[in-house]
């Protein structure tokens, strides 16, 4: 029988515990819903402007931009992958980086050289563990990363795609389908498509005619840049508010069991504090027979 002193000590330190992961799950509620109010403002403004991308460059024709044409002669791409920097939260790292360690699998079978931009120490530590190159590491980010901050990201990732240095450029990051399901995802940001592009918005079947002033290739210059950085950014976004949740999930999860172990050592303790009590009747109930 476990003494009584240990089952009191322990019972205690279990619901310290649980005051933290209780408060924990606060913080990550209020976190997600600033998060998810981020993440649900700049979408729309995401969509359209891809959808806007995709109806100017499929209405331009002959068009040819640089963001938009693979350069064939190059074996080399680049992956932004989006950890997080605090762990407790569940398998939103193991799972973004199963299937961040997938891709690159897939581009090395290819034959393509891969350059890793790691955001978040939990990823930054995983490859390390792994020991796999990263081009670069990025921890200055934050819960709450400003459109200024991401924009340095997609510009260096654009001008390397330009200059002809890499093929493609991908971003592997959880994404946000609702409150219920986020989904570990690669997408490709470059080269931009059409097609593509008009399958992520709407799915929409007509087209829409255009009178270009100025001309689409100066249209498209600023179009689709801010494209690039828009869904970059939105990617970011997503990624904060499935973070957010997956905490959510996981204190929620620590907290339960918390209070299933007090009641657990709740029970010993009464069990074992009715088991002294009868061992003392007995003495003294022995005692007093053994003076008659």
């Amino acid at each position: 029988m476990a003494n009584r002193r240990d089952l009191v000590k322990r019972r205690k330190a279990v619901r310290n515990i649980r005051k933290i992961t209780r408060t924990m799950q606060l913080i990550a509620t209020a976190r997600f819903q600033a998060a998810f109010n981020r993440a649900t403002a700049t979408k729309p403004y995401t969509e359209k402007l891809t959808e806007l991308a995709a109806d100017l460059s499929r209405a331009a024709g002959e068009v040819d931009h640089p963001l938009m044409r693979e350069p064939q002669d190059v074996q080399r791409s680049s992956l932004v992958a989006i950890s997080s920097m605090r762990g407790l939260c569940g398998g939103y790292n193991a799972g973004l980086l199963r299937s961040t360690v997938k891709h690159l699998n897939v581009q090395k079978k290819q034959d393509l050289q891969t350059d890793v931009t790691m955001v978040g120490k939990k990823g930054i530590n995983f490859f390390k563990f792994l020991k796999r190159p990263m081009m670069e590491q990025i921890t200055h980010l934050g819960d709450k990363p400003a459109f200024e901050d991401i924009e340095p990201i997609a510009n260096a990732m654009m001008d390397r795609f330009i200059k002809g240095e890499i093929r493609s450029a991908y971003v592997s990051y959880v994404k946000f389908v609702s409150t219920a399901k986020q989904q570990p995802v690669v997408i490709r940001i470059l080269p931009l498509s059409s097609e593509e592009n008009e399958a992520e918005t709407n799915e929409r079947t007509s087209s829409v005619d255009y009178e270009f002033s100025p001309s689409p290739k100066e249209l498209l210059d600023e179009l689709l840049p801010a494209t690039v950085r828009a869904r970059l950014f939105q990617c970011f976004t997503d990624a904060i508010v499935s973070e957010q949740i997956a905490r959510m999930v996981a204190m929620k999860a620590a907290t339960d069991a918390a209070e299933d172990m007090i009641k657990l050592l709740t029970q010993q303790y009464n069990r074992a504090r009715q088991t002294a009590i009868t061992m003392e009747l007995l003495d003294i109930v022995g005692g007093s027979s053994a003076l008659e």
